[in-house]
């Protein structure tokens, strides 16, 4: 149960300290005040950031509801002025409440720095020529298909193609796949992204050849024709940093943790029972469940 609570807590954390700060990504010059409550200027910077309590529909749209949150700022900032002037910061319900957003203020910006300073792009390019070295690039093949549901329909699809109709022609006029209208075309996909039987036909032709046999799967039979054959690209640095910042900053919080709670000297006590009834279950670990490794999608209909 500790690992899973420390695991929950370096993933929390982790959604925590990659939520943009607005303020931070401003540009110099571009921080022009949009209002002024009081002979106060309100900046662009003050109002974006406080978008950050908004749910992300509404984050994810700050241009065009802009104007709403300035007065929506305007509103609060009116409020926590009329509040100060009351001398509610010496009440201590007030104090008690800032001590705690003190804690979150100081945990967050602490990870923060930490993460900056430890997850540099050299890290991550390291990381990536390692993905690479370890991940290959895959063959893949660019095919057609006319699928029907018989062998007999099949081996009539065989006829016409030995008559010289085109493949686009019979595909258009026989296949029952959903690529029927596109000449049958399936793209470029790998092995692994095709039900076994289709695949090994697929993979086993070279380019211009239409399968001599029909090929069957549960979908049907198949006429295959392989129009190309390529090593599949792996996707650029740039595609990949976020997944990899992502997958850093989480191993790093990991880290972090396990080495403080070793350091540490932590009695954890198990609340009582209520009375009369049986104890209340254990919360679920909010952990995801990792993907398998071998990562691929489930195979393809190829309809």
């Amino acid at each position: 149960m500790r690992i899973f609570a420390s695991l929950a807590l370096s993933f929390a954390c982790a959604a925590l300290i990659s939520v943009p700060s607005y303020a931070d990504e401003q540009k110099p010059g571009e921080d022009p005040v949009l209002a002024v409550v009081n002979g106060t200027d309100i900046h662009r910077s003050e109002v974006v950031e406080s978008a950050r309590s908004l749910p992300p529909e509404y984050q994810a749209q700050i241009e065009q509801i802009l104007p709403a949150l300035v007065e929506r700022y305007v509103d609060l900032r009116l409020i926590a002025d009329r509040a100060e002037s009351t001398g509610i910061a010496k009440d201590p319900e007030v104090k008690e409440m800032v001590a705690r957003l003190q804690v979150d203020v100081e945990r967050e910006v602490f990870l923060k720095r930490y993460l900056k300073e430890h997850v540099t792009d050299a890290m991550l390019q390291a990381r990536d020529q390692d993905f690479l070295k370890s991940h290959p690039p895959e063959p893949e093949v660019h095919a057609r298909h006319i699928l029907v549901p018989t062998e007999e329909e099949a081996k009539a699809v065989l006829a016409k193609l030995a008559s010289g109709q085109t493949f686009d022609q019979v595909a258009a006029e026989m296949s029952k796949g959903s690529s029927a209208q596109k000449g049958g075309d399936l793209g470029y996909f790998v092995k692994g992204d095709m039900v076994p039987e289709f695949a090994e036909a697929a993979f086993a032709m070279k380019p211009g050849e239409v399968s001599k046999e029909p090929v069957k799967t549960q979908f049907g039979y198949h006429i295959i024709k392989i129009e190309d054959r390529r090593d599949r690209q792996p996707p650029t640095f740039d595609q990949v940093k976020p997944n990899l910042q992502s997958d850093a900053q989480q191993e790093l919080i990991a880290s972090l943790i396990k080495d403080l709670r070793s350091a540490a000297k932590v009695e954890i006590k198990t609340p009582p029972a209520p009375s009369g009834g049986a104890a209340a279950p254990a919360p679920q670990s909010d952990v995801p469940t990792p993907a398998p490794e071998s990562g691929g999608a489930a195979p393809a209909t190829v309809q």
